[in-house]
């Protein structure tokens, strides 16, 4: 089976070093904690660190009908990922044919003979392999002997509070302040600028729309945010619808933006939209007039966040 499992792994993965082991959605503060122990251990060894990651996600896979739940769709999470200081990003293409490799044969083949790893960190509740049944323990149990070493990180504060499932939890009920000081970074949502009906302009309050792809639903409605083209900082303020849009009879999922204070043209370009604060929910009005006398009201309350 070595053949079969070999085949699985990128041809031009690099090999070799240090590797995190993980799914790393949204690299929040626990996922970070792994990466730092693992850039450390790589700096001892003198040899590169690298992140061992799968997409699209298992979960879509297992549920293929599963609703949008990724809070750092695969491009997101890479550049997040060598920001802590990883030199590669390792993508595995998760089928389920890899799912059903067994995680004896996963740590020899994979990591060990394919991957030529040095050394592997991961969290303390990282399972791999067909219905989980590898360990950090196992994991230890399976390379140390071969020279291999491995550490296990511990939990970051209480532990459990760290979590991808937690945080989308948080982002549902509008929570965007305890969801980013658990991400330890903003979390944005960004794509390409596309051109909508330009209704806003016609009220005075023009609008940058982009979709919402494969990123979590957060609780509908109208937020303060912070934006910026992907790769700069978050320099502008506004205020930005996330849902449907019900007034204008919206029938896709988007977020659409107005930013305080700027005139530009950004279609076609890719920017990143942070919301701060959950300023009101999502709701029907009669009517543009209607429409627009709210939007000033939700001008205003983001310009206080």
């Amino acid at each position: 089976m070595v053949e079969t499992t070999h085949s699985l792994v990128p041809s031009d993965a690099a090999a070799g070093g240090v590797f995190a082991l993980g799914n790393f959605d949204g690299v929040h503060r626990g996922h970070r904690a792994v990466i730092a122990a693992a850039v450390a251990r790589a700096k001892e060894l003198k040899v590169p660190a690298r992140v061992l990651t799968f997409e699209p996600h298992p979960r879509s896979v297992f549920i293929s009908d599963t609703e949008p739940f990724r809070l750092t769709p695969a491009p997101v999470k890479e550049r997040l990922l060598k920001e802590c200081g990883i030199d590669d990003v390792v993508t595995l293409p998760f089928t389920l044919e890899l799912a059903q490799v067994a995680a004896q044969e996963f740590a020899e083949r994979v990591l060990r003979d394919r991957l030529g790893a040095r050394h592997i960190v991961a969290g303390y509740d990282f399972t791999f392999g067909h219905d989980r049944g590898g360990d950090m323990q196992k994991l230890a149990a399976w390379l140390v002997p071969h020279g291999i070493g491995v550490d296990e990180i511990a939990p970051v504060g209480d532990g459990a509070a760290f979590s991808s499932t937690r945080i989308r939890e948080l982002l549902r009920a509008g929570e965007i302040e305890p969801a980013d000081d658990m991400f330890g970074h903003a979390w944005t949502i960004e794509g390409d600028v596309i051109k909508g009906a330009q209704r806003g302009r016609t009220i005075g309050v023009p609008t940058a729309n982009i979709g919402l792809d494969d990123y979590l639903r957060p609780r509908f409605g109208v937020y303060a945010v912070r934006a910026g083209r992907v790769g700069e900082e978050l320099s502008y303020k506004g205020v930005a619808n996330i849902g449907l849009r019900p007034t204008v009879d919206g029938k896709h999922e988007t977020l659409e933006a107005h930013l305080f204070d700027f005139a530009s043209d950004i279609y076609g370009e890719i920017w990143q939209f942070a919301p701060v604060r959950f300023i009101r929910p999502e709701r029907k009005f009669d009517g543009l007039d209607a429409l627009k006398a709210q939007i000033i009201e939700d001008i205003k309350a983001a310009k206080r966040a």
